[in-house]
């Protein structure tokens, strides 16, 4: 069963649908694989516990 993770910020839920829609859609078109096939996790990401260049990304928000 093909999963697909999805790290980022919280979206709204009809973002989420329409984000699990369209990389269910594409990864399938690309594999060949039945859509039916994948799952989809979306995992919130918190500024606070993802860092970019050893910085945490509340910290680099903050600077800009």
């Amino acid at each position: 069963m093909p999963t697909i993770f999805f790290y980022g910020p919280e979206l709204h839920p009809d973002k989420k649908r329409e984000l699990v829609e369209t990389f269910t859609r594409k990864a399938s078109e690309l594999t060949g694989i039945n859509e039916e096939a994948f799952v989809v996790y979306l995992r919130p990401g918190d500024p606070e516990n993802v860092s970019v260049g050893g910085q945490l990304l509340v910290d680099r928000w903050k600077k800009n």
